[in-house]
């Protein structure tokens, strides 16, 4: 299967970022290349970006489709090593930054990721690096039921996470649980039925348990404040969020940056305080009709923009 992945909200990122000619740039989340490729051109041969994935098939596929660029090189890494991959390529401060946080449609989509609950005879993986011997697998066998609703409750929100785990640990005491459908059955049969009408009664729990095996929320608030940290006066970091709990983070670090003092105005500052980045958008971005018609996965997208003072 090719690796494509639709560049949400392209046009509205490149505006956020303010790609300078002969600018640093990292494209944290490389996917398809689509951002990058964009960035790419408006440095128009000048300037460096730097981009990193943890999937194979996006590094390869990225890989190729930039080759005609000379200033552009691909990492295969987490994007919260920023710092290390920064200083492996002796870039000290950078002039912008993008991440984008989603899944890529190509690992939805193809039916040996395990990404995916509308396949049925796939086994639970759910690896965004497939070198890492962890997946869907080990959490749904391995976790016990109190660690499993902690983690279907938290970071899949999902109000019956109790009924989900105790079925999971019920089922698997017969035999293994291997597939994505048998986890879908059990999903489905955990939630009454009134409450499965607007959404796919296995969304929520497969969001959480793909948080959990690529551990997409920790250390999201440290990169954000280590790019920063990086970006030269004026620098802008754009972040695409796709759930309410990374933009829950994304949003708290980017307030927390962009205010200043926080003491009794009565008095002389003693926290010494200052902003550090301006929030260039106050309200998140979302996507426009023209892209909702083209990728209904954009709906849940949000853009946030910050710039260096």
């Amino acid at each position: 299967m090719k690796f494509s992945h639709y560049s949400v909200m392209l046009e509205e990122c490149m505006d956020g970022l303010s790609v300078k000619k002969g600018g640093t740039y990292f494209d944290g989340t490389l996917g398809g290349g689509g951002h990058s490729e964009a960035i790419l051109k408006r440095l128009d041969g000048e300037g460096f970006l730097f981009s990193t994935d943890l999937d194979d098939d996006a590094i390869l596929s990225a890989t190729e489709r930039l080759s005609k660029f000379s200033n552009f090189k691909a990492v295969k890494s987490n994007f919260k090593n920023f710092k290390a991959v920064a200083d492996e390529l002796g870039i000290d401060c950078i002039d912008g930054a993008i991440l984008d946080l989603g899944v890529s449609s190509y690992q939805l989509d193809n039916r040996e990721r395990g990404f995916s609950y509308m396949s049925r005879e796939t086994r639970l993986d759910m690896r965004m690096d497939r070198s890492s011997g962890f997946s869907a697998y080990e959490v749904v066998n391995g976790y016990d039921e109190k660690k499993l609703k902690f983690i279907i409750s938290c970071y899949g929100e999902e109000k019956f996470a109790g009924n989900i785990a105790k079925n999971i640990v019920e089922t698997r005491k017969i035999k293994p649980i291997e597939t994505t459908g048998e986890l879908v059955d059990i999903c489905d049969r955990s939630i009454p039925y009134k409450f499965k009408r607007d959404t796919h009664p296995a969304k929520k729990t497969f969001q959480a348990i793909r948080i959990e095996v690529n551990g997409e929320l920790s250390g999201l608030d440290t990169v954000l404040k280590d790019i920063v940290d990086r970006l030269k006066k004026g620098g802008r970091l754009a972040v695409i969020t796709f759930h309410s709990l990374e933009d829950r983070i994304v949003k708290t670090i980017f307030k927390e940056l962009s205010q200043g003092c926080d003491c009794d105005k009565r008095y002389p500052c003693v926290c010494g305080k200052k902003e550090i980045v301006r929030e260039v958008n106050k309200k998140p971005i979302v996507a426009s009709d023209n892209e909702l018609s083209a990728n209904s996965r954009s709906k849940s997208a949000k853009l946030r923009v910050v710039e260096k003072l």
